[in-house]
This record gives structure tokens, C-alpha cells and sequence, in this order.
């Protein structure tokens, strides 16, 4: 016939619940309006024989109700594909069409816009509930899976895809939902065995979802599967349930590091600056010293090279001014008298200075 059983659509491709089919219930009133329209039509005449023109009357209305079955409607989620003795001719959009009657031509009308899920490793009752923390029943043959270190890691994980050309996905592939299915676990198995398993647990998984989402795609468009994947979502990675305790163990220490490496960053890059701060200032300081010890240097030394210039014009004179100078600064802080015995001392007369001996006595005893 020219519609789809499968799909329980009537000739002009719609269900019994839709307008516009053509069912028997079509054909008992066409033919009672035919039988009111004809009145007491009969294709005998008087004496009994059916008469050409009758005959060729039947044979009309015959083929316009096998012709109108030809008539077919493709809904606004689905794809008409007509085919002619079962070879594919055309497809056709959404809306009101028309094909060569059956058994010449049929028409298939796959949804291409409604998205469909398959599940690995885990299955769920209600299919409206596949996401992140699903909770249904584990499947351990197809989510245990070997990692790049030789770990064990259990993946669940769902995949969304749509028909991308109805033609393809009709006759490219057979069992289009079970191919899906296990091209998706083949390409997690191949992510997963090329990553490590702390990888797989902390920062992947944004990384291999993408990573089997275009594995897969570009295994479909090998395969001319006309599927399109809209998108990979894991649903749980743990570590098998012998040893996640000690994973989880593990993971706790790894945050401790990762805690005490922060807090120990922190304390650098608070102490670090001070001390390099303290650092510039006792090197400016010791430029500051340095620039001062180098200055008062040169200028005793030029003050000697100006003395010695002096000294060489006239060395006496400038060996008794350096002399009395030099006896001047030593003996200028105390209460000393000196008399030159080379001289003439006959002149000097002993003096006691009894004020000023009497005065330093008292600030003895006060202090």
C-alpha cells in the first residue's frame, strides 16, 4: 500500500485522529454520494447486457479513487520519501502532496526533528529523566571501561541525535538505534583509553564529551548514517564501587595538597614583596654609606695632596703649622699649661688657679 503502517498513517499520510485522511469510513460516504448522485444507476441496459459506455463509466471512477489514494500529507516534524517500486526518487517537505498511486509508488515519512536518546551503561524507567544524576539501573558489561593508566572507571552517559537526511538514515543503515548505540560506546571507550583516570575524574569531563560527540559524528558521516549528534552528556564517572572509598580517600588528600599548596603561595606572596622591600632600602642605605666613605676619601685626600704641595714650597714653615695645629686639636680639650723650657722662662710666674680647683671639687662631690 502507499501509506505507512508502521507509523499508523492513512493515504494522505495522517492518523485516524487527524483532518484530512482517507479511510474506509471516506470511502463508504463517496461512494453512497456517488449512489445518490447516479440515482438507480445500473450498468445493464433494459435488455439485460452492460452497455460499453457504462463500462467505461465504471472503469473512470475505478481509477480516480485509486488515483486519489496518490494523495499524502508530511507533517510539520517529518520528511517525505517516495519511493518507486521501492527505489528511492525524491523527498519531499512538509504540507500537501502527491505521489503515483500504490503499489507504483509509496512514501515513508520518518520525524526528523523529534530528538531521540540512547543510553549506555545505565537504564532508566522514564527516558524524560536522562541527565546529569540519573538514577536507574547499571549495566557493568557496557560501562566499565579501561583507561590510559590501567584503571578501571564506571561511565554512564546519554546521547541525543536527530535525522540529519531521511534518505540516508532510511537506507544507509539498519537499526539505526542500535548503530547508534554502539558507535557511542565505541568512541567513549577510545576517549577513555587515551586519558588518564584523574583526568577523567576532575577537569575532562567537558573535554570528552566534545571528544566523543565529533568521534562519533565523523563515525556517522563515514557510515552515511544521516544522523546528526546534538549532544554527549555523562551522567555519573566513579571509580568502581570496590574501591571508590579509597579513591575518595585519595581525593582528600589531594585537596589538602591543593589547600596547603595555596595557602603556602598565599604566605610567599605576602612575604616575598616585604622582603624585597627590606632588601632595596638596605641597599639604598649601603649606596647612601658607600657614596659617603668614597666622597670623605677623596676629599682627605685631596686635602693631603693640597698640604703636601704646600709642604714641598716650604717644609719648615709647613712642618711647624702642621706640628702646632696637630698639638692644638690633641691638647685643645684639656686643662693643661705647657711651657717651652727651650725658651726664655724666667718671665713666668707660677699661678694657682684656687676658683677654679675649688669648683671642680664641687661638681665631684654632687655627682
Amino acid at each position: 500500500m502507499s501509506w505507512d503502517n508502521n507509523n499508523d498513517n492513512g493515504p494522505w499520510g495522517r492518523g485516524p485522529s487527524g483532518g484530512g485522511n482517507f479511510d474506509n469510513n471516506d470511502l463508504d460516504k463517496l461512494l453512497k454520494n456517488l449512489k445518490s448522485r447516479f440515482g438507480s444507476f445500473s450498468p445493464k441496459s433494459p435488455d439485460g447486457k452492460v452497455s460499453k459506455k457504462n463500462w467505461l463509466l465504471i472503469a473512470l471512477i475505478g481509477l480516480a479513487i485509486w488515483g486519489a489514494t496518490g494523495i499524502y500529507r508530511v507533517q510539520p516534524d517529518e520528511q517525505g520519501i517516495v519511493l518507486r517500486f521501492g527505489e528511492y526518487i525524491r523527498s519531499t517537505p512538509d504540507g500537501l502532496h502527491y505521489h503515483l498511486p500504490f503499489p507504483i509508488e509509496t512514501v515513508l515519512k520518518p520525524k526528523v526533528t523529534r530528538e531521540n536518546q540512547v543510553e549506555v551503561g545505565i537504564r532508566t524507567s522514564n527516558q524524560a529523566s536522562i541527565g546529569r544524576g540519573a538514577v536507574g539501573r547499571d549495566v557493568p558489561e557496557e560501562s566499565l571501561m579501561l583507561t590510559g593508566d590501567e584503571n578501571i572507571v564506571d561511565v554512564d552517559f546519554s546521547v541525543q541525535w536527530v535525522i540529519s537526511d531521511a534518505a540516508d538514515y532510511l537506507f544507509n543503515i539498519e537499526n539505526q538505534e542500535s548503530t547508534v548505540k554502539a558507535v557511542a560506546e565505541s568512541a567513549m571507550r577510545e576517549v577513555i583509553g587515551n586519558s588518564n583516570l584523574e583526568q577523567i575524574l576532575t577537569q575532562g569531563r567537558e573535554s570528552n564529551e566534545t571528544a566523543v560527540r565529533d568521534l562519533m559524528q565523523s563515525t556517522l558521516d563515514e557510515y552515511g548514517a544521516g544522523i546528526l549528534i546534538r549532544r554527549v552528556q555523562l551522567q555519573k564517572v566513579d571509580p568502581p564501587a570496590a574501591v571508590i572509598d579509597a579513591f575518595r580517600d585519595v581525593q582528600a588528600a589531594r585537596a589538602d595538597q591543593e589547600r596547603l599548596r595555596n595557602e603556602a603561595e598565599a604566605y610567599s606572596n605576602r612575604i616575598i614583596p616585604a622582603a624585597r622591600g627590606e632588601a632595596a632600602q638596605l641597599m639604598e642605605a649601603a649606596e647612601a654609606y658607600k657614596n659617603s666613605v668614597i666622597a670623605d676619601a677623596e676629599g682627605q685626600a685631596s686635602r693631603f695632596n693640597s698640604i703636601y704641595e704646600e709642604y714641598r714650597k716650604a717644609p719648615e714653615v709647613t712642618r711647624g703649622r702642621m706640628y702646632l695645629e696637630t698639638i692644638e686639636r690633641v691638647y685643645g680639650g684639656m686643662d693643661k699649661i705647657i711651657i717651652d723650657q727651650s725658651g726664655d722662662s724666667s718671665n713666668v710666674v707660677p699661678y694657682l688657679p684656687l676658683d677654679q680647683l675649688q669648683k671642680r671639687q664641687d661638681d665631684g662631690e654632687t655627682q
